[in-house]
């Protein structure tokens, strides 16, 4: 059977996704964490999505299975929205990159920018980035700072619906970073994918149990594959 690669999200720490890949290869699963740039593995590079596509290309193998978490989950839709053949399957554990206009996020873009001056003072930069995912970016790195802004500016120009690749879509009920209403989305954009919700399950549920997550993989992954658990 193919073995399943994960791309984590944004965290500088994706160790506990090792559980997980424990948990996989105990039923038979072979998986491997590709520690993304920046984040699981350290660089001063600010990067694009398009350096992210790239990236991922140097590190799957074509016609691969992989699941992409948060962030992970907009590297592949952007990948496979270009090249839609490239893997044979993919997981999307609460994705990011649905684009949702938003009021809030676009007076908070403002506000920045008007404090722009202030930026050398903590609270200032608190204030200014307090809607759009103010602890994510005030214990970025600088570079990291500009690279979050790139992911949710590249949200913009991302079309899901050009991804024919099977999805199989994992979602939380109760995810508040990533809301339950982008998860069904993607599945209507996305024709032939699979949406399965958990309830009572938040954004990172590796953090909480890792057994539950990965029986759900492997059964999302067993799909994909076509085939039985080794």
């Amino acid at each position: 059977m193919k073995k399943l690669y994960i791309l984590h999200g944004w965290t500088y720490k994706p160790e506990p996704w090792l559980d997980v890949i424990k948990d996989l290869r105990a039923q038979g699963i072979d998986a491997e964490l590709l520690r993304v740039p920046g984040l699981g593995k350290p660089s001063k590079k600010s990067f694009t999505i398009e350096d992210y596509v790239t990236w991922a290309k140097e590190n799957l193998p074509k016609g691969s299975i992989a699941l992409g978490h948060s962030n992970g989950g907009r590297i592949l839709l952007n990948l496979l929205s270009k090249e839609p053949d490239y893997l044979k399957g993919i997981i999307l554990l609460d994705a990011a990159g649905y684009y949702e206009k938003s009021a809030k996020r676009d007076i908070s873009r403002g506000l920045s920018k008007a404090l722009s001056p202030l930026k050398k003072s903590k609270f200032a930069r608190k204030l200014a980035h307090k809607i759009l995912g103010a602890s994510d970016y005030e214990n970025a790195p600088e570079n990291m700072k500009v690279t979050l802004t790139n992911m949710l500016d590249s949200d913009k120009a991302l079309d899901i619906a050009k991804v024919t690749t099977p999805t199989q879509i994992i979602w939380g009920s109760d995810d508040n970073i990533t809301p339950l209403r982008q998860g069904k989305k993607i599945h209507e954009l996305i024709k032939g994918s699979e949406l399965t919700v958990k309830d009572g399950w938040r954004h990172s549920h590796y953090l909480v149990s890792t057994n539950e997550l990965a029986d759900v993989i492997a059964e999302k992954f067993v799909k994909l594959a076509g085939g039985k658990k080794c």
